[in-house]
């Protein structure tokens, strides 16, 4: 395992469209999320340690979120064939035994996963209303111990969106497992 923090860059570029399936079996693209005031998506997978520890917040995130327009949205970038563990047969597991409530997507090509410039697992990106790209960082501050967590990132700049406002702290990387690439 090989841990590496998200780029810091992108801040204001627009989101890049996709078209990607989710274990639901239908495709999804940035059309898809029209409805939604706020777009937080996360490059993801299902055996890297750091999602693992996440998963349940994010769950949880998307519940308190879903009626204020807010919708989160996976995306694993990983090479299933040196990865077996991130199939998308193991997709579909991992979204219904951890209760998911938000599309759980495969980027086969990992076209999406360069197009975001994606480096890690988690990799948290979070779109207005107009899909501009305004953080790009973690969570929380404690990915192993959700007791020990005293700054709540996402939810502060999830807010901070809501309210009309810009997002006034320093945004700092998300880190997790490098995605593997395919050869």
């Amino acid at each position: 395992m090989v841990l590496l923090k998200s780029n810091r860059g992108g801040l204001g570029s627009p989101a890049a469209d996709f078209s990607l399936k989710g274990v639901d079996g239908k495709v999804y693209s940035l059309s898809s999320f029209d409805g939604n005031r706020i777009l937080v998506v996360i490059f993801m997978c299902n055996h890297c340690p750091y999602v693992q520890g996440v998963i349940d917040r994010l769950v949880r995130f998307q519940n308190d979120y879903a009626d204020k327009g807010v919708r989160l949205v996976g995306i694993s970038p990983n090479d299933t064939e040196t990865y077996p563990d991130d199939s998308f047969e193991n997709m579909k597991k991992f979204h219904s035994g951890r209760k998911m409530n938000f599309p759980y997507l495969i980027d086969e090509t990992q076209e999406t996963a360069r197009i975001y410039d994606a480096v890690c697992t988690p990799d948290i990106y979070v779109y207005d209303e107009t899909r501009t790209l305004k953080y790009r960082g973690r969570l929380d501050d404690n990915w192993q111990d959700e007791s020990a967590v005293k700054s709540r990132d996402l939810e502060s700049a999830v807010n901070a969106l809501l309210q009309g406002k810009e997002i006034g702290f320093e945004q700092v990387p998300s880190m997790g497992c490098s995605i593997k690439w395919k050869k």
